[in-house]
This record gives C-alpha cells, sequence and structure tokens, in this order.
C-alpha cells in the first residue's frame, strides 16, 4: 500500500522519505522508486522476438548486460512469452491465454515479477521431490508451474545474448540447429576423413567448482549477481542438473531441465573457440589450390591424374557429445587428441574417460555419434548403380511408356481423321446447297493454321523413322527409265529439269544418310558420355571418401525385443500390458513409437531397414495384442481394423504402409528420440475420484481422467545402468515417476501417446494420490 501510494504521488517522495522510520534506509527505497517495479497490466502481451531484443539490448551498457533479472526476466511481458512457450502444444483454436487467466487459473504473474524484482523468489518452496515407490532410491526434484516459467525466462534471455556467440559447429539447445543440422553438415562439408575420434566423460555430475566457473564464463557478459546467484540456487536445489557421461540430454525426458541445454552451450563455448582457432590455423598452414595452380600448364587432358588433399580438422559437438575429424595421419590426431583432453581436464575442470576417448579408423571403423553410426565410405557406395533388376525394371518402364505414348497418338491421328472428315463433309453439303459461303467471321486463317500444324507434325513424325525414310527414298530415286542418259536427250528439256528438282527434293528430304551419321554420332557421344561419367566415378571411388549416416539396426532390434514387440524368434507378439488401454489409445500408442522411429532415422542411408521395422513389427504386434485384447483371430483383427489401423470416428494415427513405403530419406530440425514414449506407458485408471485440473502446462481444462505411469524398466525388473540387459546409448525415465498417477485431458492424452508431447510438457509436482 506504501508503495502504491507513492507512485501515485511522485512529487512527495522526498517528504516521506524524511519521515520514515530509523530501520527504513531511505537511499534503498528512493533507488527503489527511481527504478519502480514492473506492473503487470491485464492487457500485457507475449513479445514477439524483436521486442526481447530491444528489451535485453536496454539492459547492455559499457560491453556488459547489466540487472537482467530485474528489468529483463522480471518484465510481465516476457514471463507470459515463456507461458506461451511452455504451452506449445494446444489445441488448434485454444483460449488466449493472458496475464489474468494465467493469475486466475495457475498463479499471479505480478506476484512472480515482484518476487524477481526484489530477488526474493524463493526457489526451494517451487521444487518437489518425487520419490520412488516405497520410498527407496533417490528421489527425483522436479520443479513446479511456476518455476518452469521462471527457468523458461531465463533460458529466452540467455538464448538471445548467447546464442550469435556460439560456434556454427555447435548444435543442440539451439533454433533450427539440432541433430539433423549436425547430419547435414557431415555428409555435405566433410571430405576425405582418415582419423576421428568422440569425447566420452566420465559419470559425474556437475559440481560446485563447475559451477563456479559456469557463473565465471557468465559473468564475462553479463554484469548481475542476482539473476548468477539464481542459477547457482537453481543448482543447489538439484532442479537443474547436468551429467555429461549421462543420455537424458536432448530427449525429453522429466529429469532434463530446459535451462541445461543453452547452460552446456555457454559452459563449452571455451572450447569451441579453442578448436575453431585451431581448424584455422590448420586451414592457413595447409591452403586448398586449383590443379592448375599446382601444375602451371597443365594440359586439361592429364588435369584430371593431379589431386590435392589438404588437411582439415572439423568438429561437431551436439551438447555433451563431441566428435573430431581430420583428415591428416594419426600422428596428428593424436597430438589433437591429446590437447583437446588437456583443454577439457584443466581449462574446464571435466573428468574424460580416455580408455573410451580412442582414435578410430574413419575407413574401416564405425563410430556412435547422438544415436547414430558414421563411417567413411566411397561415393559410390552412398549412390550406388543401378542393378540389373533396376535396369530391366526401367526397361519395362520405357516401353510401357512408348506404348502409352503411341497409343494417344493414335487416338489422336483417330480423332484428327474424324474431324476432317466432319469438315469435308460439311464443307460438301453447303456448296451443294449455295453458291458459296458467306460468314459473319473470318475462319479461313484458323483452319488454315490447323491444318498445318497437323501436316507438320505427320510429317516430322513420318522424318524421325530412317527406315521409313530409308524405304520411300529407295522406291522413288532406284530403277527409273528417266535417269538415263539417252533416254534423257530424247526427252523435253522442262520434263528433264522437273525430274531433276524431284530428286533433289527427294534427296534432301528422304535421303537418311544425313540422319543416319546423326545418329551414329548422338550414339557415339552418349557412349562417350557414359564412359567419362564411369572414369569419373572410378577415380572418386579411389581418391575420395564421403560420411556415411546409418541407423543402429542392431541396437532398435534390442529395444524391439526388449519392449517385446517381437520373441525370441524376432516374430511379431502381443503387449499384454496394453489390453486394458481403449483400442484408439493402443493404436496411438504404437504410432507414437512408429512415427518418432521414422522422423528421427529420415537422414540414415539404411532408413529402408527402419521402414520394414515399423511397417511390420510394430503394425503386427499392435494387430496382435487387439487380437489378444478381443480374443479375436488375426484375421478378424484385420478385417475390422485394416492393415492400416483404422478406428470408427478417428483419424488414421498409425502411418499407412503406402505412406511408409513412398517417405523417403529427408531431414528435420531436432526430432526428439524415442526414448520418453518406448519406456512408458499410461494405464487410465476406473476410479470415482473428483474432477482434476489437466496438468499439462497452462491447460485449465477439468473434465480429465486419471492415467498411471508405469515404466518399462520398471514392469520388467531391469537395470538401465546394466547395458547386457538394457539397450545401450538409450535413455529411460526417471524411476521415481513409477505408478504416479496424473489426470490429463483428453487432447493431451492423446498427444502423449503419439509421442509429440513428453513429460517434460507437463507439471509432474502435481500428480495425485490414488489409493
Amino acid at each position: 500500500m506504501l508503495r502504491t501510494t507513492l507512485l501515485r504521488k511522485p512529487k512527495s517522495t522526498i517528504s516521506a522519505a524524511a519521515n520514515l522510520p530509523l530501520w527504513i534506509n531511505p537511499s534503498a527505497l528512493l533507488s527503489t522508486l527511481r527504478h519502480p517495479q514492473p506492473y503487470a497490466s491485464a492487457d500485457s502481451e507475449p513479445l514477439a522476438k524483436p521486442a526481447i531484443q530491444s528489451l535485453v539490448l536496454s539492459c547492455y551498457r559499457s560491453g556488459k548486460f547489466h540487472s537482467l533479472l530485474r528489468n529483463a526476466v522480471a518484465s510481465p511481458s516476457l514471463l507470459l512469452t515463456a507461458c506461451h512457450n511452455l504451452r506449445n502444444h494446444a489445441p488448434d483454436s485454444p483460449p488466449p491465454l493472458t496475464h489474468d487467466s494465467v493469475s486466475t487459473h495457475f498463479f499471479s504473474l505480478q506476484e512472480l515479477s515482484f518476487q524477481l524484482y526484489r530477488n526474493s523468489f524463493d526457489v526451494e518452496s517451487c521444487c518437489l521431490p518425487i520419490f520412488p515407490e516405497g520410498n527407496r532410491g533417490t528421489p527425483l526434484i522436479l520443479p513446479n508451474l511456476k518455476l518452469k516459467v521462471v527457468l523458461e525466462a531465463i533460458r529466452i534471455v540467455l538464448e538471445l545474448i548467447y546464442d550469435d556467440r556460439f560456434a556454427t559447429f555447435s548444435y543442440g539447445g539451439r533454433v533450427n540447429m539440432g541433430r539433423h543440422t549436425a547430419v547435414r553438415y557431415l555428409k555435405n562439408s566433410v571430405e576425405n576423413p582418415t582419423w576421428w575420434f568422440s569425447v566420452k566423460f566420465d559419470k559425474e555430475l556437475f559440481g560446485s567448482r563447475h559451477i563456479d566457473k559456469l557463473c565465471l564464463m557468465l559473468g564475462e557478459k553479463i554484469e548481475d549477481n542476482d539473476l548468477l546467484d539464481l542459477i547457482r540456487r537453481l543448482f543447489k536445489c538439484k532442479v537443474v542438473t547436468i551429467n555429461l557421461d549421462g543420455f537424458c540430454l536432448g530427449r525429453g525426458l522429466p529429469q532434463e531441465s530446459s535451462l541445461s541445454s543453452i547452460l552446456i552451450n555457454v559452459y563449452f563455448n571455451g572450447f569451441d573457440k579453442e578448436i575453431q582457432e585451431s581448424r584455422l590455423k590448420t586451414n592457413e598452414a595447409n591452403p586448398k589450390f586449383d590443379r592448375n595452380e599446382l601444375i602451371p600448364g597443365l594440359s586439361n587432358s592429364n588435369s584430371g591424374s593431379v589431386f590435392h588433399k589438404p588437411l582439415k580438422i572439423y568438429a561437431v559437438r551436439y551438447l555433451n557429445e563431441i566428435l573430431i575429424i581430420t583428415s591428416g595421419t594419426k600422428i596428428l590426431t593424436m597430438d589433437l587428441k591429446n590437447r583437446v583432453v588437456k583443454f577439457l581436464e584443466q581449462d574446464l575442470d571435466l573428468k574424460v574417460d580416455r580408455t573410451r576417448t580412442a582414435i578410430h579408423s574413419a575407413v574401416s571403423e564405425k563410430i556412435d555419434f547422438m544415436g547414430m553410426e558414421l563411417q567413411a565410405v566411397a561415393p559410390s557406395i552412398l549412390r550406388p548403380p543401378m542393378t540389373d533388376k533396376a535396369i530391366r525394371a526401367r526397361k519395362k518402364y520405357l516401353r510401357q511408356k512408348e506404348v502409352r505414348l503411341l497409343e494417344l497418338k493414335n487416338a489422336k491421328e483417330r480423332n484428327r481423321k474424324k474431324l476432317g472428315m466432319k469438315l469435308l463433309s460439311h464443307v460438301f453439303k453447303k456448296s451443294k446447297q449455295s453458291n458459296g459461303f458467306k460468314f459473319d467471321f473470318q475462319i479461313e486463317n484458323e483452319v488454315r493454321q490447323i491444318f498445318s500444324s497437323w501436316g507438320d507434325e505427320v510429317v516430322n513424325e513420318f522424318l524421325k523413322s530412317v527406315d521409313d525414310r530409308w524405304e520411300w527414298h529407295r522406291s522413288l530415286s532406284a530403277g527409273d527409265f528417266l535417269s538415263l542418259g539417252r533416254i534423257r536427250d530424247q526427252l523435253p528439256q522442262e520434263l528433264v529439269d522437273s525430274y531433276d528438282n524431284f530428286q533433289e527434293q527427294v534427296n534432301k528430304h528422304l535421303k537418311p544418310a544425313k540422319a543416319k551419321r546423326e545418329l551414329e554420332e548422338e550414339s557415339r557421344r552418349r557412349e562417350e558420355e557414359e564412359e567419362e561419367k564411369y572414369a569419373k566415378k572410378t577415380v572418386e571411388d579411389l581418391t575420395k571418401r564421403c560420411i556415411k549416416v546409418e541407423a543402429p539396426i542392431e541396437l532398435i532390434r534390442k529395444a524391439v525385443k526388449t519392449v517385446g514387440f517381437t520373441n525370441q524368434m524376432g516374430r511379431p507378439r502381443p503387449i499384454s500390458l496394453l489390453t486394458v488401454l481403449e483400442d484408439v489409445d493402443i493404436i496411438k500408442w504404437y504410432a507414437g513409437i512408429g512415427k518418432r522411429w521414422l522422423d528421427f532415422f529420415r537422414c540414415c542411408h539404411n532408413f529402408r531397414k527402419v521402414k520394414i521395422i515399423v511397417s511390420y513389427h510394430l503394425r503386427f504386434s499392435c494387430l496382435l495384442t487387439l487380437s489378444e485384447k478381443h480374443e479375436a483371430t488375426k484375421s478378424e483383427v484385420i478385417r475390422h481394423f485394416t492393415k492400416d489401423l483404422k478406428v470408427c470416428g478417428e483419424e488414421v494415427n498409425f502411418p499407412s504402409e503406402k505412406d511408409v513405403k513412398m517417405m523417403g530419406e529427408g531431414n528435420l530440425s531436432d526430432p526428439k528420440p524415442v526414448d520418453g514414449c518406448l519406456t512408458m506407458a499410461l494405464i487410465r485408471l476406473a476410479t470415482i475420484e473428483p474432477c482434476h485440473i489437466c496438468i499439462a502446462h497452462f491447460c485449465s481444462r477439468s473434465d480429465t481422467v486419471v492415467y498411471r505411469i508405469r515404466l518399462l524398466q520398471k514392469h520388467l525388473g531391469l537395470d538401465t545402468s546394466d547395458e547386457a540387459n538394457w539397450v545401450p546409448q538409450m535413455g529411460a525415465i526417471h524411476d521415481s515417476l513409477h505408478r504416479k498417477c496424473a489426470p490429463l485431458c483428453s487432447y493431451h492424452i492423446s498427444e502423449l501417446y503419439l509421442g509429440r508431447l513428453s513429460l517434460q510438457d507437463i507439471d509432474c509436482t502435481a500428480f495425485v494420490d490414488v489409493d
């Protein structure tokens, strides 16, 4: 109330400060009055990117950003923008998210803004420990919805400050800079790799020394002790954790914070700059030359025998995964590896697993990176020549195409003949009935143009056939008595001249020698092009190496077998756990896994094998699950649902066989892996609990149903840290969420089943207790 009164009467600030009690610091109050707390008006709207840039840049002075927490993060408009970002999966026409709606249904944005502005925000009260079943094991500390908004607001500000400062080979946690973007760089830019290694870290959480170093790095650009202290408190409460050896980063798992990605990129920014400087020095010491510059005056015929492979260093980093590639010798690669490990251990204070950080041959050994397998291969392996079967199929297609064109040609000629006969009969009929034609408009030019075009097409079609021309030329020029000298002397000169002129026209238009020479030259030119293409391809195979990206088929098959899609023989089988779900929910669960697998591995060279797994193993496992649920045969289920798994009144969710077959290789930005969908099942509970609010971010619907989370590793009794039983490189949801109950509306449960929503997009601190 005191603040409101003073804001309404700014002229009385000095007198009010003079009459303050002794326990109030007048200078602190005057500072607050000069920089009043942000007032969240009811008409505040989310900010666009230019507005956010203006808000953050207004804090830039003397080469640093000052008071970001008070002037940027605490802004009600930025907090509302963070709310909109968190509600990234909403119905087609959701109710608008405004300041009043957030304050009415969830929490007060004005109060949150005031707490952040005064640096009195209590992080500990917004964290909730989720204990495993039976209170055994390590609890999972999760933020509530209010703290998630604060984390998102901090992420927006840090992204705006640092995104343009990151290296070009830094991927993950950035807009349009994800896994598939990194794969495109590896495919298109890396040439002739010889040796490579990926950096592996020991299993260690970010400790106090790492947090202090991270705050020092942030302090190079940000002069705001309040913001840095808030980040320290987030790490202290374990609501933000970073495990560089784990498989939870960038996978949409609930134990990963939305702030982790940007903080990892900031922490590794110095390492990226060091690698960038090494690359620039290597490029300067090994410039790229043209062939003519290597050997001046070299003839074009011998220029193809000169090859120059300059030394190159390539680097790709996706969050905590680092891949270094060289096109030089192994000794150079070992020296580079030692410098990389030394920088990471000394400058960044990280523990590198030297045993797993090993150098591999890029040509003879595969390397795992971002959940895919990389190997250097010849260009002909990426673009193989057509097989004999494909050549026969193409020839068959071309013959069928010629037959269709011939049928169209005959139909066209038939229609022309009918039209011409109609025109002639009409003209003949009119000429018999009257002495002439009388038209209101002239059509002679149009008719003449039509017949001229028809005639030209017929003549051109005839002249294309060398055999027809040869036959007509032989018939019109061979065995004619007018070519004899004694006969020509006895004939009138006009007749002889007419005959000679006719023979000239026959030789000019019908003599096939010129056409035959053109066909022979065309055939010879085609053969030469084929030889040049074959020679170029052979030379490229011998001198060039490209990156081949493949999906780890063996790991996918192990995941399929572990989950229960197939039996020990590799044949589809039902999953009994899912028989308690509705038919449409069963299909959506399978569809979510299938679509995520297809989207994630679309950039791979062996994408066809992934399509087979989705189209056969997952599809028929779904059919067998429905068959077990309804106690029907597989044939009856196929007749009812069809192979495309259609449900009456519902759209088709599982990719149809035709869609999967027609799906080709492609690149997205950063598709989420399948780990979250694959290791979780949501079982609907039959309870008479009172209605709860949907726990999806900023969903105010109360027509919810309670679902129990069942985790795969708990259902099967597997240890996710044991690679012998668990699938390597596959993350898992934290055990604390097993058997937790989540009230969800019909829209968001559908999005969760389909994999478009993850547990990161719901408020896991709002679980309900159901006996």
